[in-house]
């Protein structure tokens, strides 16, 4: 599971129903699972959002035998809704998470 942070923003993207909205734009379909949304495309067998405090938390099952025009097209739409979820470009979420690991204390 990966949690990525969310600008103040875009917070209320973390309701179940908006993050539904915003994995049928990236991915054409989803569906909710009580608070979490769901949806499938690609090299993505399953990807599931929720909400987790102030973050976004993103499970994500890949399917690693797809053809590489496949894995391009998945990997844009992953990059494009966690933009629009987040408000965070990818180089932006790069680096935050590098520096949140550089703050991390020896041997977490």
């Amino acid at each position: 599971m990966q949690r990525y942070p969310v600008r103040t923003d875009h917070r209320s993207n973390l309701a179940p129903e908006p993050l539904a909205a915003l994995l049928r734009e990236a991915f054409d379909a989803a569906s909710l699972d009580g608070e979490t949304a769901t949806a499938a495309f690609g090299a993505i067998v399953r990807i599931a959002a929720r909400a987790d405090r102030k973050e976004l938390a993103v499970e994500v099952t890949m399917n690693p035998k797809v053809a590489d025009d496949v894995a391009r097209e998945t990997i844009a739409r992953y990059n494009r809704f966690l933009e629009s979820a987040t408000g965070y470009s990818s180089k932006e979420r790069a680096k935050r998470l590098k520096k949140s690991a550089g703050d991390a204390p020896a041997g977490a």
